[in-house]
Parts: C-alpha cells; sequence; structure tokens
C-alpha cells in the first residue's frame, strides 16, 4: 500500500512505490540507454566463465527433460542481453539448434541484439527449460521498516530527494512476513525490508514453467543472519551511494531468498535448493585452481589463457564478494532426485 502524508503535496511515499518509479518509471534509471553494466559488475560481466556455467547447467537440465525440441532458456532482468549472447554461444551446436532463448526486461530492445533472442517485457508462459534470473529479486522494489520509540515496527515513507520519515504502523500480510522470515527487536531504530513482493513476484516467475528448472542468483541472507539494519543502498557508476529515488542511480536491497524458496505456492513442488554461487559454480565446473608453473615454459599462450580464466573463476567464487551470492534453485515438474546427482554432490558439501 502507498502511503500519502495528509496535508502534504504528495511527496511522500513507501519505499516500495518510490524505488518502482525511480527505476522502472519513464526516465528510471533502468530505462537509461547505458543500462546496469555502466554502473556496476554483475557476474556476467565479470567473466565469459558465467555464462558457459549457465549453458551448462542448460545442458543438464536439457537431458534431465530428455532432450525436449524446443528448449527453452529464459533471461529475467536481460540488461542488454549479455548473459543471453553468452549462453547461447556456449551451447553445443545441437542444443542450440533447439534452443529458444528469451530475454526479459522493460527496457528497449538494444541494437544489435541477434535474432535468435527474443525481447519482453515478462516471461513467456509454458516454458520447458531454464528460467535463470541473475540480480533480478534485489531489484524488486519493496517496503522498509523501521522499529519507533515505542518498538513498533512503522513503514519508512521517502521524498525524491532522498528525505525519510516514519508512516504507519506495519499490518497485515505484510506484518505477519516480518513476523516469521525478519522478526524486529524493540529497538529504536532497527530496520528491515519487507521481501514479501519478491516472494510474489518469485512465485509468479516459476509459475511460468510447465517443467524445467527456475534459478534465482542474488544478494542474500537467511533469518539467521538478518543485518540489523537492513540493506537497502545505492549504486551510480561503480560505487555504492546513498540511496536517493530521483532516477539517478539504481536501489537495491539484498534478498530473503529462504522466503522465497517457502512461499505457499512452493508447497505443492519439489524442495527448492538453497546454496552459495561457489559452491554452484564449483558444481558446474569452475576451478580457480592456477594452472602449473611449467606450463609457461611449455605451452606460454595457453599458461596466459588459463592463468587469465583462473583470476576470473576466483573473482566468480571469492568469499565476501561473488562467490557468497545465494543460488536458489526450484525444480517443477522433475523428480526430486534429478537434483541429487553428481551435478550437485559437491554444492551441499560447502
Amino acid at each position: 500500500m502507498t502511503e500519502d502524508i495528509a496535508g502534504e503535496t504528495g511527496e511522500w511515499h513507501g519505499w516500495r512505490t518510490a524505488t518502482q518509479d525511480a527505476l522502472y518509471g519513464p526516465g528510471g534509471f533502468y530505462r537509461r540507454p547505458e543500462g546496469p553494466g555502466g554502473h556496476f559488475r554483475t557476474s556476467v560481466h565479470a567473466s565469459p566463465l558465467f555464462a558457459e556455467a549457465v549453458a551448462r547447467l542448460l545442458c543438464w537440465v536439457d537431458r534431465a527433460l530428455e532432450r525436449p525440441d524446443p528448449l527453452d532458456f529464459v533471461d529475467m532482468a536481460a540488461g542488454r542481453g549479455e548473459l543471453a549472447v553468452g549462453v547461447l554461444a556456449a551451447l553445443p551446436a545441437e542444443v542450440a539448434a533447439r534452443t529458444r532463448v528469451y530475454a526479459v526486461e522493460i527496457a528497449d530492445r538494444p541494437p544489435g541484439l541477434g535474432t535468435r533472442i527474443e525481447w519482453l517485457p515478462e516471461p513467456p508462459r509454458r516454458i520447458t527449460g531454464l528460467l535463470f534470473a541473475n540480480e533480478w529479486l534485489d531489484n524488486v522494489p519493496a517496503e522498509v521498516a523501521e522499529v519507533d520509540a515505542a518498538g513498533t515496527p512503522r513503514r519508512v515513507l521517502v521524498r525524491r530527494d532522498g528525505a525519510e520519515r516514519l508512516g504507519e504502523p506495519v499490518w497485515g500480510a505484510e506484518a505477519r512476513w516480518l513476523a516469521r522470515w525478519w522478526p524486529l527487536p524493540a529497538e529504536e531504530g532497527v530496520r528491515a525490508e519487507i521481501g514479501l513482493p519478491r516472494d510474489e513476484a518469485w512465485a509468479g516467475a516459476v509459475a511460468a514453467l510447465d517443467r524445467g528448472l527456475a534459478v534465482a542468483v542474488d544478494y542474500a541472507h537467511t533469518v539467521d543472519t538478518r543485518p540489523p539494519f537492513g540493506t537497502l543502498t545505492g549504486f551510480r557508476e561503480g560505487r555504492a551511494t546513498t540511496p536517493v529515488p530521483d532516477g539517478s542511480c539504481d536501489i537495491t536491497a539484498h534478498v530473503a531468498l529462504d522466503a522465497c524458496a517457502a512461499h505457499e505456492t512452493a508447497r505443492s513442488l519439489p524442495p527448492a535448493r538453497l546454496l552459495t554461487q561457489r559452491a554452484a559454480l564449483r558444481a558446474l565446473g569452475i576451478a580457480s585452481a592456477r594452472p602449473p608453473l611449467t606450463m609457461a615454459s611449455t605451452h606460454p599462450a595457453a599458461y596466459v589463457r588459463a592463468l587469465a580464466s583462473a583470476g576470473e573463476a576466483t573473482e566468480l567464487t571469492a568469499p565476501g564478494g561473488l562467490g557468497d551470492f545465494g543460488w536458489l534453485l526450484q525444480p517443477v515438474g522433475l523428480p526430486d532426485a534429478l537434483l541429487d546427482n553428481a551435478l550437485f554432490e559437491d554444492a551441499r558439501s560447502d
């Protein structure tokens, strides 16, 4: 619910509405021509190894589905289509020939994107294959709650210039979500992001699958590790900054992936899996081990390539960085036993 303050000119809103307008409204941050890559590095931008790993995952899904024709790959929050392009290029020719690639993004289709990639504002329905959402849910706008002097969680209201004040007490479904997933102590000033819109967005994406696997990759925390003052922040030109909902910066908050995994619509599905990116990429063949030094003299060009690849793999899997991202994997229409094969054996031991 959006709240305007009586007596004001409609300039105070909950963070959910303010963020929606700042990111996705006319002239919003995500409609800018430079795209997200002009302001921050995701795993997709860090190395082509990431797209190669996702292509391997799509091939695993293809085998689990007994090689359907067509096989779908859906890139949620596609940016400028970098992951979709990379995955299509990394697929074996036989798999690529059967694959329909969809890039889902509200911004206009970028010029020069290959004709194999269909550009959509929302995911298609009846997907058979892999839906992959890299750093999507952290940009699904959510309300922010803060505990007042009396110990009551209240909605945080914000103006376009970033000024804040407290609004009405949190109630209803949002209050129930906080109590279950982010219980706040009665301590003035502690904050939380109410992740219910992320849960619902994820449930909607999963519902687009007939058979296959849905994967969300994001900054994440769990109910036992929620930060006491929330995670709302901004990014501009590669640097963290104060979140100001005027369209000048990205506005993001970490995701309660455990809550997304437990959304009521998932109860009829096989259990979801939560992994770190470090574990998932290791299971998908991304190794950060340096090549043997002897290779430098016997095969110098190959050594340089292998050394660069190891460096990129290290960035993708680094503790305290991209390696700590969460991966949420939700199978749909597949026996849960298919996720107990060798692909994820190492991941479970991380």
